[in-house]
């Protein structure tokens, strides 16, 4: 696989969000030894920088991800996040908590957790409001400072939270979404150009969040490069079960989905001239928004993981690249 740069690290171009191998899509398949070997062999391709979060299943995707690193550690470039709390795992209830005892004692359960000595990036995962970010911020650098960090990242902040935090000790990454129906952090709200606001607080006025990584040295990692399966053109219909995510999401209920579709047919397009497959095309589009652009779309399925990788080695043209910026918006809010 081709590489790209993390914080003077090589790593595969395409990384791997474990996510869903915890909670949030189709629960009901989850294999944790399916999962374990899909991390295994995402080494085996190059797939190298791989996210992880203590709310994904409150803990379980960290040992997860841990169990399958076991022996296998030093080829991974590994990141996890601290920031926000899991109340009601049922109902998927989180509340954001910066505070710098949080910081301290969240880092020690996730190194538990993933039986490793050192985090090589570890993210706020939302700024809490309570708290401020400076006091947060440098209770993440402490453990830069005590070797427990390497790199310190955000997620889901606007420009201007991103150059405070960067004042005080370096931002390696910025973790967004970003894709085909969501691109507010390329400064364009609502998905394309033209566009209205997804309706998501503060969702369009983040800021060029691309360029200021580009322009800080920092990488930028699209999380939900596929829209959520939307955009690998397999999801025509509003069928999850109940305790999926997408149930709920506005963009996947069926009048917004119908006319999301148009979105899919677009893209299908573009891979049919290079024969490629929409999710690959999806991520390609990604990786051609910078060249410290790493995205992480994640999967359960080995076909998938295969077929994600294969976006790194597919070039799109100008005239792709023109045809997929001039999408229209999605239908329907972010969340």
């Amino acid at each position: 696989m081709r590489k790209r740069e993390f914080a003077g690290t090589p790593v595969g171009a395409v990384g791997l969000g474990c996510m869903g191998m915890s909670w949030a899509y189709a629960e009901s398949e989850r294999d944790d030894d399916a999962s374990a070997a899909l991390i295994r062999e995402a080494l085996d391709l190059g797939v190298t920088f791989l996210d992880t979060a203590q709310p994904y299943g409150d803990g379980h995707n960290e040992t997860l991800v841990g169990r399958a690193l076991a022996g296998r550690r030093d080829e991974a470039v590994l990141a996890t996040k601290t920031g926000l709390v899991v109340e009601d795992l049922a109902s998927r209830r989180i509340v954001r908590r910066g505070t710098p005892e949080h910081v301290a004692s969240s880092a020690e359960d996730s190194l538990r957790r993933l039986g490793t000595d050192v985090i090589d990036l570890y993210y706020l995962h939302r700024v809490d409001p309570e708290v401020p970010l400076a006091d947060t911020w440098g209770a993440m650098a402490e453990l830069v400072a005590a070797g427990k960090v390497r790199h310190l990242g955000l997620s889901e902040v606007t420009v201007a939270q991103a150059a405070e935090a960067h004042a005080i000790h370096p931002v390696a990454a910025v973790q967004s979404e970003l894709s085909l129906w969501t691109r507010d952090a390329l400064g364009v709200p609502g998905g394309a150009a033209g566009g209205a606001s997804d309706g998501v607080a503060g969702a369009g006025d983040a800021g060029d969040v691309v360029g200021w990584c580009a322009a800080n040295g920092a990488a930028f990692v699209p999380f939900s490069p596929l829209g959520r399966g939307f955009l690998t053109g397999t999801v025509t219909a509003a069928d999850f079960e109940e305790t999926d995510f997408r149930a709920a999401n506005p963009r996947f209920q069926e009048e917004a989905l119908r006319a999301n579709l148009r979105i899919v047919d677009a893209v299908r397009e573009v891979a049919a001239r290079h024969g490629a497959t929409p999710a690959q095309v999806a991520i390609a589009w990604t990786l051609a928004q910078g060249d410290h652009v790493i995205p992480i779309p994640g999967t359960k399925k080995t076909r998938y993981l295969r077929d994600n990788a294969g976006a790194a080695g597919l070039d799109l043209t100008a005239a792709d690249l023109a045809d997929l910026d001039a999408l229209p918006s999605a239908v329907g809010g972010r969340y």
